[in-house]
């Protein structure tokens, strides 16, 4: 077995029932890119890329200079579209590449590929079912599309449609603890047929979950059926982003499950720092002046390798929100991105994105000769002098040379 995954083993033998075989790195570790598909016209009608194509824009600017940028196009008239409107933008297209699937929608966090390791460390896609937010919505296209790109980019798919799962319903601190609303996953809606247990199995199996803190949701109340990354966000494997009691009970969060929540432990049985992001000020007014009648959350933001991308709402509290995002994103930018009108359809920016995670098989320090087996430099998966960090991969450079691959549990 890898070392990666023995260390897991050894560290869990009696807490899971199910054998961790694959691992999913935190959103913050390093990327190779970022997938999105990209808005078109067929489901909401004329207007809707009117509406949404600017936060896409800005999105795709932002993160370009510092990963790649994978765009889906739902056909060729439309990715000769989009080309044009990306050149219209003046941004270098140096990093940006297409591919041409048939899609419902723009929501790729819920329906795209969930990139994970195997036990020789090498990239996977894992395909859980996708259904339409429990048959709320069209999904037949959207449910295709890992495989469309795992086999575009020749990556080998795990088909697990037997368990329905949105990249939006989950959060995870990349130590192996797991944060979800059993409402938009153990509901009937989702999974009939499989007990929260055989759900916990697939996970701890395919993603490396072993400490999951559930939350009860409320099922019915927007069409994801409270998706965890509206209100909870691991900022790393120590650091929980949320909002104050007040604003999760504006939220409609059941105050058991803020209890729950506030007393999180993760898998070590350790306490979790937190930082809490306001709401908006005001309900959130989109850009042709219809008020949706409702504030909007900081939370949804999303990690890139050098930006992070915060939704703003042309409100008092954006400011506020981007400061205390950046005072701990010390080595990153944060930017904020207006998702008003994208917000009258349902999501925001983590919604719209999933990073594909660094092939750390072709990166990592080689070549070294010395003279007894010491451990003498830890370095991430880039190859950059690191500290000894939990809830990561990272390279050990020993004495006589010889590196591997760890997954630093405790």
């Amino acid at each position: 077995m890898n070392k990666t995954f023995a260390l897991i083993a050894l560290l869990f033998p009696c807490l899971v029932s199910a054998q961790v075989e694959y691992f999913m790195p935190e959103e913050s570790e390093a990327h190779e890119g970022t997938w999105l598909q990209w808005p078109h016209n067929n489901l909401y009608g004329p207007w809707f890329i009117e509406d949404v194509e600017p936060t896409f824009i800005l999105m795709t600017s932002a993160l370009q200079s510092s990963e790649s940028v994978h765009i889906v196009a739902t056909d060729s008239t439309e990715l000769m579209r989009i080309m044009s409107v990306l050149n219209g933008a003046s941004i270098p297209m140096d990093n940006i590449d297409f591919s041409v699937h048939p899609t419902d929608d723009v929501w790729i966090r819920d329906n795209g590929p969930m990139f994970v390791y195997n036990q020789s460390n090498e990239l996977t896609i894992i395909d859980w079912g996708f259904n339409g937010w429990g048959l709320d919505t069209p999904y037949a296209n959207c449910d295709l599309i890992p495989q469309s790109i795992g086999s575009d980019i020749n990556i080998p798919v795990l088909d697990l449609n037997g368990v329905v799962l949105e990249g939006g319903a989950i959060e995870h601190d990349g130590n192996g603890t797991m944060m979800a609303t059993r409402s938009s996953i153990t509901h009937s809606s989702r999974n009939p047929t499989l007990t929260e247990q055989q759900i916990e199995d697939s996970l701890t199996r395919y993603a490396g979950f072993t400490n999951f803190i559930w939350l009860d949701g409320v099922y019915g109340l927007e069409i994801t059926d409270m998706h965890i990354d509206g209100f909870v966000k691991f900022a790393d494997e120590n650091t929980i982003v949320t909002m104050d009691s007040l604003d999760l009970v504006y939220w409609d969060v059941p105050s058991n499950d803020i209890g729950t929540l506030y007393a999180g432990t993760n898998a070590n049985g350790s306490s979790y720092n937190f930082i809490y992001l306001p709401l908006t000020q005001n309900n959130v007014i989109t850009t042709y002046n219809d008020n949706l009648g409702y504030k909007g959350s900081y939370v949804n933001y999303y990690i890139g390798n050098d930006v992070v991308l915060v939704p703003t709402y042309n409100d008092p509290m954006d400011a506020s929100a981007i400061s205390i995002l950046q005072g701990f994103y010390i080595e990153k930018t944060v930017i904020g991105v207006d998702v008003r009108d994208l917000y009258a359809y349902g999501g925001m920016i983590h919604c719209i994105t999933q990073q594909q995670p660094i092939d750390i098989n072709s990166s990592g320090i080689e070549g070294f000769e010395t003279e007894d087996r010491k451990l003498v430099g830890v370095y991430d998966i880039l190859g950059r002098p690191a500290n000894l960090k939990v809830g990561t991969l990272q390279i050990y450079l020993y004495s006589d040379g010889s590196t591997e691959r760890v997954f630093v549990a405790e």
